[in-house]
């Protein structure tokens, strides 16, 4: 698997995996396309807290995934929030999750944490986390948002 930064010339294919990722079990509620347009935006011209990337099988484009970064200090050190990874269906069940993420612990590991979120309705994506060694947080996250557009 080949894995890029996404480019100006990605638009179409990201955003339309976007609004699949963001109507699937895999999080809790769908965003207007002007959130997406926005994340979008800012990967391709260089938002330093967040890299968009696309990743690509057999010269064509199997899924993206969204990191951004931070600082904890309950770790005392900078994080990866492994925030969105997406695989097209055709591309699923052939290992290019498990490539995914020996790709990000071999760019990645001098971070103090990588964390990812999980919803309770995705559990096949809760094996392969809890597979490669994350481990659940007992937290309950809360949130105030800007109001989106």
């Amino acid at each position: 698997m080949k894995i890029r930064r996404m480019t100006p010339a990605d638009h179409d294919p990201c955003i339309a995996m976007m609004k699949d990722f963001y109507h699937s079990p895999a999080v809790s509620h769908a965003l207007p396309v002007a959130v997406h347009e926005r994340a979008f935006q800012a990967a391709v011209e260089g938002e330093p807290m967040m890299e968009g990337l696309v990743l690509e099988e057999d010269g064509q484009i199997a899924g993206y995934a969204m990191i951004s970064f931070t600082y904890s200090c309950e770790v005392g050190g900078r994080v990866a929030l492994l925030e969105e990874l997406y695989f097209k269906e055709e591309f699923r069940g052939r290992g290019l999750g498990h490539q995914y993420f020996q790709w990000v612990f071999d760019t990645y590991g001098e971070m103090a944490r990588l964390r990812l979120e999980v919803t309770a309705a995705n559990p096949r994506a809760q094996s392969l986390y809890q597979r490669l060694g994350f481990e659940v947080l007992d937290y309950v996250q809360m949130v105030k948002d800007k109001p989106l557009d």
